[in-house]
């Protein structure tokens, strides 16, 4: 079972579900991001070297992505929910 995770902030609380989804939309994200400037960066011959390592960095975390569902599979296995085969949801 993935927990919420609820986090206070003044008079409203931050509840966060599905954590793994959570944090693999936020993985694409920071992949689009990476990528982007990069790209920008590749306009300008001086900074050619920091927007390869931007490219570097996007692809390295496209690792994470399956990292992420790997995860969330043992994480689901673990706390007994073998029986989950549900793949239309495969974050």
């Amino acid at each position: 079972m993935d927990t919420s995770l609820t986090i206070t902030l003044g008079h409203d609380e931050l509840v966060i579900r599905r954590r793994y989804e959570v944090l693999s939309i936020l993985n694409d994200l920071l992949v689009a991001l990476w990528f982007v400037v990069g790209s920008i960066l590749f306009f300008f011959e001086s900074t050619t070297t920091i927007g390869t390592w931007f490219f570097l960095v996007g692809s390295l975390q496209l690792m994470l992505r399956p990292m992420i569902r790997l995860t969330r599979r043992v994480h689901l296995q673990r706390v007994g929910d073998s029986g989950y085969s549900d793949t239309s949801r495969d974050f």
